[in-house]
């Protein structure tokens, strides 16, 4: 428990600082003028330009942080070619040059679910089935050997044969359920060692033993899916092959992303996981510009982007390919456009105020198109476009302007193209993969029949009803009031060898989630107190993403956080801020000492966010800082 204890006492001394730094310089009138002249809460503030000094330094923080990203990511080679099982070709004949004493398979599954019944023969007339015996003290029946359920597609997987015939030279390998798929088989000898290709003949199926150099010592996360990636990356797949997908309980966007990537690189670990990498590279972008255009300061944007770059949950989610990533991404992207339009000068061209309200609303409906978390953030956005509204028509009234209802209605007008009309255009345009895999054709009018339409519709209809009637548990499931304090990782992935242990979860560096709550505590009296539109911009975007969560009661995970995150990083940056304005000595420092322990901790849990063999210990003595909670 030292290491929490040593945490939480540094950020106790960060915040005793910065309520010194936030006080009034000693010897002036600031505070007096600060009780008189409140400044009414407007979101018209300046919007500071990207300058030619911050090239240089996002340029640093892209080429660190994508070399992290994709670092190990995964293996850019897997088996690509699969046999297809089906109803008249479903069974697979395997003979040896020479007797052999089979004692393991592994194989490479691929698309649909189900077994294949494998049987071992000397002379090819009497057979031997392999089966898995049922557990000790069971009724069960003894299962087929090799397994191929939704849980195991795309993933290398091991059997250890019981065979009591010494000397096999053939083998018959029939799937039990059609269609199926397997990319690959390997055939170990009795002294464990591979059996070369060149000693195997199959012509019933040459694609099993084509790729045998790709055959693995063992399945790890580097081969294999992992955690949610059966669903996502597997349903990519299905995409680029005009299979109608398994997993329809999100949006398609999100699925096309990766089927884009996985059409380039191949269906491999890499090839999946590419795109989400890349998107959360893209967020330190946007977020670097967006703190920019908020404070001004390149030094406050680098440490701002450098704590949402080292934090633990932006660095794992995006390294798996699952959706959220794509969520969080144009969440972000919409806030950023968001805070553009409010900030633009209002003796500009009403024109040039559309832009930034256009791509916003463009950004809000590719979110939604990937996932629905982004419809929470809509109601944020909404918030702060209709006090915008409300503040800025205040301020015309003050200054005697007229002509701001004939704007108001303009900008009604152009918000539902951008907020309503263009995200249900893409969100419509987003299945266009499900139209296709019923053979329906777009030159052949598909966007316009109610086929389509009935595709579409009844998928809302069936996400709506799965979330929201869904009962299930989980050992690593969270509430949103455990996602706050940090408390309850998930784990995706744990292996063991020997005493050396390779394992990675998703949860949160604790100086930006436990600082940064304390930092948006600080927004909502900043807001209140100060009139500060900033802070209550930040505050919107964050509750926005928090406060549906607090009714659900579905099973739910700490990624459901993620999209928060980013608001706790603008608050931090926002304290960042005011520190080095306020002349104090050490407020450098204690700016970049915050930047720094943030960057220490991401070091010092790397092996857990990466899967890096390290011993047991390290886990248990360095990285398991709240016992039975984090199953580190």
């Amino acid at each position: 428990m030292i290491f929490p204890v040593i945490t939480l006492f540094l950020l106790t001394l960060f915040y005793i600082y910065y309520i010194k730094a936030a006080q009034p310089p000693a010897g002036t009138l600031e505070w007096v003028k600060r009780a008189v002249n409140k400044p009414r809460i407007t979101f018209q503030t300046a919007r500071y330009p990207m300058e030619k000094r911050d090239a240089a330094p996002l340029a640093a923080l892209t080429a660190l942080f994508t070399f992290l990203a994709l670092f190990i990511l995964g293996d850019a080679e897997a088996p690509q070619t699969f046999r297809h099982f089906s109803q008249n070709n479903h069974q697979v004949n395997i003979e040896l040059d020479s007797h052999e004493e089979i004692s393991a398979i592994m194989f490479y599954t691929g698309l649909w679910t189900g077994s294949y019944t494998i049987e071992l023969s000397s002379d090819g007339l009497l057979w031997h089935e392999q089966v898995n015996p049922p557990k000790a003290g069971s009724e069960e029946s003894p299962s087929p050997a090799m397994n191929q359920t939704y849980a195991n597609l795309f993933k290398w997987r091991h059997v250890d044969l019981n065979n009591d015939n010494p000397s096999v030279k053939y083998i018959r390998i029939t799937a039990a359920s059609q269609p199926m798929e397997l990319g690959e088989v390997a055939l170990f000898g009795a002294d464990g060692s591979l059996i070369p290709a060149s000693r195997i003949r199959c012509a019933d199926a040459p694609q099993l033993f084509d790729e045998q150099h790709l055959v693995p010592d063992t399945a790890t996360y580097m081969n294999s899916m992992y955690f949610d990636e059966i669903y996502h990356g597997r349903t990519a797949y299905e995409h680029t092959r005009k299979v109608y997908p398994y997993e329809t309980t999100h949006p398609p966007l999100g699925k096309e992303i990766i089927a884009a990537s996985v059409s380039f690189f191949g269906m491999t670990p890499f090839g999946w996981r590419f795109p989400g990498a890349v998107f959360g590279v893209l967020m330190l972008i946007v977020i670097y510009m967006f703190i920019k255009n908020m404070f001004g300061k390149t030094a406050v944007a680098v440490c701002g982007t450098l704590l949402l770059g080292f934090d633990f949950m932006r660095f794992v989610q995006t390294r798996i390919a699952t959706i959220d990533t794509y969520g969080v991404f144009f969440i972000l992207l919409s806030y950023y456009f968001m805070y553009r339009y409010i900030t633009t000068d209002k003796s500009a061209p009403f024109r040039k105020s559309l832009v930034p309200l256009g791509l916003s609303g463009l950004s809000f409906g590719l979110g939604c198109a990937s996932k629905w978390i982004v419809i929470y953030a809509g109601a944020g956005l909404a918030l702060i476009y209709i006090i915008h509204l409300v503040l800025r028509g205040l301020n015309y009234e003050k200054e005697g302007l007229f002509g701001y209802r004939y704007i108001v209605i303009k900008t009604l007008l152009w918000s539902v193209l951008f907020f309503a009309v263009v995200p249900v255009v893409i969100y419509y345009l987003s299945y266009i993969p499900y139209g296709l895999a019923r053979r329906m054709s777009i030159g052949e009018g598909m966007l316009t029949s109610r086929q389509y339409f009935d595709i579409v519709w009844k998928n809302q209809s069936y996400m709506f009803s799965y979330h929201g009637k869904l009962k299930a548990e989980h050992p690593y499931s969270s509430w949103w009031y455990q996602w706050i304090v940090n408390a309850r990782p998930i784990l995706y992935y744990n292996r063991y060898e020997g005493n050396m242990r390779s394992s990675f979860a998703a949860f949160g560096n604790p100086v930006v989630w436990w600082g940064g709550f304390v930092a948006m505590i600080v927004m909502a009296v900043s807001a209140v107190r100060k009139r500060d539109g900033k802070a209550l911009f930040i505050l919107i975007g964050y509750l926005s993403q928090l406060v549906p969560w607090l009714g659900v009661t579905r099973i739910v995970f700490i990624y459901h956080y993620f999209p928060s995150t980013l608001f706790l990083v603008l608050a931090l940056a926002h304290l960042f801020n005011t520190i080095l304005e306020s002349g104090h000595s050490w407020r450098k420092a204690s700016v970049y000492a915050y930047t720094a322990a943030s960057g220490t901790l991401f070091a010092m849990f790397y092996p857990a966010l990466t899967g890096l063999l390290v011993p047991q210990w390290y886990f248990k003595y360095l990285l398991k800082w709240i016992p039975q909670m984090w199953p580190l």
